[in-house]
């Protein structure tokens, strides 16, 4: 795929409404984009043993079949005290109308997809339906804190099932020689992340144009805003945590590190992100402002395919370095040669340090760039296969 692009840098080259676009500017890399609408897809410590999560786990029970704002069932058939280190699963698909029993002899392992601080993410089958999902493994520590972010995360996702968030298809207990931990099974995303998305079209010398960074913003808003509906903050947005499916549709991720509102306000500080708003990293009160900021980051992220701070040419900085930087110099832009003034102005929006000034993501919503993108039909189905040089379900 990369070979391809780089005998095209002169002309451009139409495949489905498709094309890789020489930019007029010497300077810039071509863009990756989308011409033609095709299709429109889209800290004090106690015990806790295995009995008291899986009785936690045996309370998200929920009916698939409500309204589309209420979770996927999961039933989870839970064995009580401790030295329990398996329980099964049965999970309705609300979409397919299917049962999922859950547990690790109907689980076949295919590749790591990816290693965080809250867990191990693998892609796996489910052999009774030959359904490839994603599974992630969290290990299951005699505390309190542990426990709780566990739960937490379980009835996050049971929550808020919505377009834009990944589907959840239930939980269980897994047990191998490295001890106990939590399955959770969620929707596999074929086209990867964004950030693995961006890194592609990247090699390609080429980068991601507006049209589709206009879906992408369309798909986080009402990501947000949906859970922002639960009194939830995500608190992690970036390009790594932004999925893209096999049928193009973007979709939010990770709520291993989101937290709940309290009165509005999250006081808490966890871990260091270089897409921390400043009030985050500055150890202020924050609220729902504080993803927006994040968006914006990303945003530019994927545009100029890399980390907006420092700007291009800057010597590189420490991680305290960095965090200062981002605190006290101006903020980055979008090209204005490059995109459209409501393109630019909706990112400016997003990175207004004030966080009072800054709009939430409902707001945004009526951003003029947003109700422009909403109204588009993109082909992202084909966009994400041109990107990859395969369906993505064969990846």
């Amino acid at each position: 795929m990369g070979d391809l692009a780089a005998r095209q840098q002169s002309r451009e080259v139409h495949n489905q409404g498709l094309s890789i676009v020489t930019a007029r500017a010497p300077s810039l890399p071509p863009q990756l984009s989308i011409d033609s609408a095709l299709s429109q897809p889209l800290g004090s410590s106690s015990p806790v043993n295995s009995g008291d999560i899986a009785g936690q786990l045996g309370q998200l029970s929920l009916s698939s079949k409500l309204s589309p704002s209420a979770a996927p069932a999961t039933g989870v058939k839970p064995s009580s005290g401790p030295g329990v280190v398996a329980a099964a699963a049965v999970v309705e698909d609300a979409g397919e109308e299917e049962e999922y029993m859950l547990e690790d002899k109907n689980i076949k392992v295919m590749r790591k997809l990816g290693e965080g601080s809250v867990g191990t993410v693998h892609k796996v089958e489910y052999l009774p339906k030959k359904k490839i999902m994603a599974r992630k493994l969290m290990a299951v520590y005699p505390d309190e804190t542990n426990h709780k972010q566990i739960v937490r995360e379980l009835k996050l996702l049971k929550q808020c099932q919505s377009p834009y968030i990944v589907k959840f298809y239930g939980a269980y207990y897994s047990s191998d020689d490295d001890g106990q931990s939590i399955a959770i099974c969620m929707e596999y995303c074929e086209g990867g992340s964004l950030e693995s998305v961006y890194k592609r079209v990247a090699r390609m010398n080429a980068q991601i144009g507006e049209n589709v960074l206009g879906k992408v913003a369309v798909a986080v808003l009402n990501g947000l805003v949906h859970l922002h509906s639960y009194r939830v903050i995500h608190r992690d947005v970036k390009p790594s945590n932004i999925l893209v499916t096999g049928r193009g549709e973007i979709k939010l991720c990770d709520f291993g590190v989101s937290g709940e509102l309290v009165d509005s306000i999250a006081q808490t500080f966890v871990g260091t992100s270089y897409y921390m708003a400043p009030e985050r990293i500055q150890g202020d009160r924050y609220a729902v402002q504080s993803d927006v900021w994040s968006l914006g980051l990303t945003l530019i992220e994927v545009s100029q395919n890399q980390f907006p701070f420092p700007p291009p040419g800057h010597p590189q900085l420490s991680v305290i370095e960095l965090l200062e930087y981002i605190i006290h110099m101006p903020v980055p832009q979008m090209n204005p040669d490059r995109f459209t003034k409501e393109c630019c102005d909706f990112v400016r929006r997003c990175l207004i340090k004030e966080p009072s000034l800054r709009p939430t993501p409902t707001q945004l919503l009526s951003h003029p760039f947003i109700v422009k993108a909403a109204s588009k039909k993109l082909d992202l189905k084909s966009w994400i296969e041109r990107v990859w040089g395969i369906s993505p379900a064969k990846k």
